[in-house]
């Protein structure tokens, strides 16, 4: 069996590729002539602008980490509001530490009682004891971003204090704990680039991850934002390494526990090159909400107005998603933007790999002849 067929074993969340092909109905609507009220089934969203690490690997860095915070009930309408209009998934991560908003258990309970299924990416330093008894079970998972095996290289890379290592292990243990309580209704996961200042610790990553009792842990590509202050990794490839962090995967992996090694985004990073002309996803099946309200199509284009569709301070998402300045997006993402601006590997590379090749297959002849 070949790793990307164990692989696919594995990675039992889809990781690793895209599950656009899921949801029928919504392609079906973006095929149509509806598809300017496609709204997108999964919102990224920062509840806070500052963060307590400085990551040396942050895509975020040129929005400079300013405090401030969605207001709470604002935010609240609006997630009623997007899941009256067929948002289905909400992450809460974006240019700040999702857990430092003060509300953010009651903003969670709020969401998933609505029906949009939730999930976090976070460094995990708050996630409190309060957090895991009010809202762990409204969850759907939590990857937490732990960069490396060791304290010494996590205060490295993370730039912040050791102790704040076996602070984050202490957290994931209860969440742990309370997951398996619950019936095991929450993922937990972790979630490392793999960065020549790292790579030597990964095994140990994975032996204490194991330990833990946690469901996965990622094994990813850096990715350069176009606009992030650092550049530090960009020049890391990956073809040298994946051979052994595939056999890694093979080796870890067992009795509930899995190692999703990333090799199709790695190999996509290292080609530097999509294969794809135009982006299929954007402004239709997923948007990112910054910590002032923003309203993006795309998390790569944050601060660039050609992308900002307003600001739920002022307007309701729905208002936003099918206002002037979407319907004018849609109409230069088709016909003007080149995607060599866009930053390599983004987050919907997958999902448009998926929707490029299904408009392209529409156009066979014999498409019928199944």
């Amino acid at each position: 069996m070949t790793f990307a067929m164990l692989q696919e074993k594995r990675d039992l969340y889809g990781i690793d590729g895209t599950k656009i092909h899921l949801h029928p109905d919504r392609i079906a609507q973006w095929q149509s002539n509806d598809r300017n009220s496609v709204f997108p089934l999964y919102v990224e969203i920062s509840p806070v602008g500052h963060c307590n690490h400085r990551c040396t690997f942050c895509a975020v860095d040129y929005i400079g980490y300013k405090i401030r915070r969605l207001d709470t009930a604002r935010l609240k309408d609006n997630l009623t509001d997007m899941a009256a209009s067929g948002v289905r998934s909400v992450m809460f991560a974006g240019e700040g530490e999702p857990l430092l908003h003060p509300d953010i258990a009651e903003i969670t309970r709020h969401a998933a009682n609505r029906g949009i299924d939730i999930s976090f990416t976070t460094n995990a330093v708050a996630l409190t004891d309060r957090f895991i008894e009010e809202a762990l079970s409204s969850v759907a998972w939590i990857k937490v971003s732990l960069n490396a095996g060791n304290k010494e290289t996590y205060a490295k890379i993370h730039q912040t204090k050791e102790t704040d290592w076996d602070r984050v292990w202490d957290n994931i243990n209860r969440a742990v704990l309370r997951s398996v309580g619950n019936g095991r209704r929450t993922a937990i996961g972790i979630q490392s680039l793999v960065l020549p200042d790292n790579i030597d610790s990964i095994p140990e990553l994975i032996s204490r991850a194991k330990e833990a009792g946690v469901d996965y842990v990622v094994l990813k590509p850096y990715s350069q934002h176009k606009k992030s202050q650092t550049r530090t990794y960009a020049d890391t490839r990956y073809s040298g390494l994946l051979t052994s962090l595939e056999q890694m995967a093979e080796k870890e992996s067992g009795r509930g526990f899995n190692v999703v090694c990333r090799s199709g985004a790695m190999t996509s990073w290292d080609a530097q090159e999509p294969s794809y002309d135009k982006c299929c996803s954007t402004p239709f099946f997923w948007a990112y909400i910054m910590a002032d309200g923003s309203v993006y199509g795309c998390s790569a284009y944050l601060l660039d107005d050609r992308f900002r569709y307003g600001n739920i301070n002022d307007q309701k998402f729905s208002d936003i998603w099918l206002g002037d300045k979407r319907k004018s997006c849609i109409d230069y993402v088709e016909n003007k933007l080149d995607i060599k601006e866009c930053r390599v590997n983004c987050r919907m590379n997958k999902t448009n790999e998926y929707l490029w090749k299904l408009q392209q297959d529409q156009k066979n002849p014999h498409k019928n002849f199944i």
